[in-house]
């Protein structure tokens, strides 16, 4: 039975070709459907990597696939491949005008960028003095002083 955010067998015939053999001798890949149904899940839902149901496996894995699939170019083989059969199933070529058209509404909409850096003080600046200058003094202020006196530490009356 095919979960909610899972590919259906069809789907999977037509990826599975498109992606890389089996890794390097000595060590084997995880199953690229679970791995694959893994990511599609994330996408879907958001969850952070750590999130990820079990039944996908080690969340390691599928970040780390996905992270070398997006660095060498994968995911974007799949996507045109799977452009190019859509469009084969297309011949008017009404799918791909309209992608087309979508992609020009989206290059005339307005491109807002939000800045979420903060100003943080440099780490010398936690320690900065509370009174004057000694060259710049305020008006009416008069240094009170004191001389401790010998023994600070004495007991009250103690000889």
């Amino acid at each position: 039975m095919v979960r909610r955010h899972e590919l259906t067998d069809a789907q999977w015939q037509k990826i599975e070709p498109l992606l890389p053999v089996n890794g390097n001798p000595g060590g084997q890949w995880a199953d690229h459907r679970r791995v694959i149904n893994g990511v599609l899940f994330r996408a879907r839902t958001g969850v952070p990597w750590p999130d990820l149901p079990e039944r996908y496996g080690p969340w390691q894995t599928l970040y780390e696939r996905h992270r070398r699939w997006s660095a060498d170019g994968t995911w974007q083989q799949i996507l045109a491949e799977l452009q190019i059969e859509a469009g084969a199933t297309d011949p008017d070529g009404q799918l791909a005008k309209a992608i087309e058209e979508e992609t020009r509404q989206r290059t005339q909409e307005w491109a807002v960028n939000i800045d979420s850096t903060s100003c943080r003080a440099h780490q010398h600046a936690a320690g900065a003095r509370h009174r004057p200058p000694r060259d710049f003094p305020q008006k009416g202020a008069v240094r009170v002083w004191r001389p401790m006196g010998g023994r600070r530490w004495d007991a009250h009356g103690a000889d």
